[in-house]
């Protein structure tokens, strides 16, 4: 016997759909309207973690702070995937070791061609 999806299978997962996004919306609205408005200058100024604001927050930066950023979370990222392997390390024998030589090598041979690079090199 093949069993068939007809729309009328999927009225539950619609009607479940549409009370959610009229629970968002009602809310939003409801609270929109009912919600104080007291705009003050205190309210209307940017917060930044308790220090008052200093300058434009345009100001450029140098590309290098975010190269270094990229930089660190792709190698610590790269250092993530050696967890398992240090988990693992006695039951996956000879080939595992093979293996991890092979990924600690490209992961090596990256780094040294960043260093060629300059990417490191605060100029």
């Amino acid at each position: 016997m093949e069993l068939q999806s007809l729309p009328v299978n999927y009225l539950p997962i619609i009607f479940q759909m549409l009370v959610a996004i009229g629970f968002v919306v009602t809310t939003m609205f409801v609270t929109h309207k009912i919600g104080p408005k007291r705009n003050t200058s205190d309210k209307l100024t940017p917060f930044e973690s308790g220090i008052e604001v200093v300058g434009n927050a345009r100001t450029p930066m140098s590309i290098k702070y975010f190269l270094v950023a990229i930089l660190f979370v792709l190698f610590d990222v790269e250092v993530i995937f050696m967890y398992p392997w240090a988990v693992n390390f006695r039951d996956l024998g000879r080939d595992g070791m093979v293996e991890m030589f092979i990924f600690m090598g490209t992961l090596l041979a990256g780094f040294f061609y960043i260093l060629k690079k300059g990417a490191l090199n605060w100029d």
